[in-house]
């Protein structure tokens, strides 16, 4: 319990926004197994399969950019209920059809519109926490969503077979869920007041364009290419993980990989507080770095332990520790360097990025595994998650010049909120006038 009180004192709608993501991802069971809905359903080949993931991503890439502009211009917690809405009826509409290309489509269309909605939910995340606060509040909804995944996954892998419809419906009602305790628990999304001299970089600037802001923040730009990189990396492990599997064990393949990645959930929810309190001390720039090691790790025992179950469980515990690392640095990093007025647009971009990257690599390691087979596949997603590492590397070295007064001596209480003095005020009446 005591790790549990390092999350105490963040804003009310913090917390609800925690449990919102918790039944959100309790619903998560369609793309843990897409990559085998795609082959073993449908009968598509590796090459196939990239496309498809690229087509996808070709659709997201607009609705990340208009998400990020409507985040940064209206009310976030109205922009998160609409997309939720088309999401949960896309959904519904999934689970009452025959599986088929039609029910990929508009499974696809639900993503869309969650899409857009993500540079909401991230800004407003941003919003409602202080800067000496906010790698708690990032934590604290990593967490969450992880908390919602470790069983479902699992639950995915078993209805594959025979019941995979109930997966939609299920994902459905979990959307629904979440999205009433948003629109019914979250009342005030005034932003956060933060003075402090580590707040300067994220004072608004009204009437500037998000190419100005990236002019005057070029390091945003090399930490552009390291997470471009790492993300084309990091999502190999729901492609060519599965067709491994699927390659080597078969249908069985389905139920193993579903249980590795529920380790992979029960390992954040065991891990990201542990990890939370004992690195608080190291920086964003740290926590990245440290992230990509273990990813290139966790794929290195996957490759040699290939057909060996236990090694599996392995690889996956190692990489979810880089994953750990990597989500509650990267959230923070950037909200912490850009102007809270560019929050909603600059991760849009971001994630275009971030997409438009993934895309090109699926395609390359498609291709090769179907041509060349596994090994020449995972030499490139090895490779990739080098280059990551490299830049990060550079970043680290960079970070301190671009934004000094980040570097500042932090008192204890700032480092370790157990150790901070209780406030005095009711804790509800402070947060009503936040």
């Amino acid at each position: 319990m005591s790790l549990l009180k390092q999350y105490r004192g963040l804003r009310r709608e913090i917390y609800v926004l925690f449990f919102g993501r918790i039944v959100t991802n309790l619903g998560s069971m369609i793309w843990p197994v897409m990559t085998m809905i795609l082959s073993q359903k449908l009968g598509l080949s590796a090459a196939e399969i990239s496309y498809y993931f690229v087509g996808s991503s070709l659709m997201m890439l607009p609705a990340n950019l208009i998400g990020g502009k409507i985040a940064d211009r209206c009310n976030k917690k109205r922009v998160i209920v609409l997309c939720d809405s088309v999401s949960i009826l896309g959904f519904l509409i999934c689970s009452a059809i025959p599986l088929g290309i039609v029910t990929i489509f508009i499974f696809i269309l639900s993503g869309v519109f969650q899409s857009v909605e993500y540079p909401a939910y991230d800004a407003l995340f941003a919003d409602l926490s202080a800067t000496k606060d906010r790698e708690r509040a990032y934590s604290l909804m990593y967490l969450g969503g992880n908390l919602g995944l470790v069983l479902s996954p699992t639950i995915a892998g078993i209805l594959f077979k025979d019941y995979l419809w109930l997966s939609f419906l299920i994902s459905g009602i979990a959307i629904a869920v979440s999205t009433l305790l948003i629109a019914l628990l979250i009342r005030d999304i005034t932003p956060v007041e933060d003075t402090g001299e580590e707040a300067e970089y994220q004072q608004k600037k009204e009437g500037m364009s998000v190419f100005a802001v990236l002019r005057a923040n070029p390091i945003l730009l090399l930490y552009l290419l390291a997470g471009t990189l790492y993300a084309a990396a990091y999502g190999e492990y729901t492609f060519i993980m599965p067709l491994d599997m699927a390659a080597v064990h078969g249908e069985d393949g389905a139920v193993i990989f579903g249980t590795a990645t529920s380790l992979n959930c029960i390992t954040v929810v065991l891990f990201t507080p542990l990890i939370t309190r004992l690195f608080r001390k190291i920086r964003e720039t740290g926590k990245l770095l440290i992230g990509r090691f273990l990813i290139f790790g966790g794929y290195l025992i996957f490759l040699l332990l290939l057909g060996v179950i236990p090694g599996y469980y392995l690889a996956m515990l190692v990489f979810t520790w880089g994953e750990i690392f990597d989500t509650i640095a990267d959230g923070p990093y950037v909200s912490t360097r850009v102007p809270a007025s560019h929050r909603g647009r600059i991760n849009g971009l971001m994630t275009v990025a971030y997409m438009a990257v993934t895309g090109v690599v699926d395609i390359a390691v498609g291709n090769l595994y179907d041509r060349a087979g596994s090994g020449w596949a995972w030499t490139v997603i090895l490779a990739v998650t080098v280059l990551s590492a490299a830049a990060t590397v550079l970043l680290c070295l960079l970070d301190k010049k671009f934004y000094p007064k980040l570097y500042l001596k932090k008192t204890d209480s700032e480092t370790n909120p157990e150790t901070a003095t209780e406030p005095e005020t009711d804790p509800e009446t402070e947060t009503a006038g936040a």
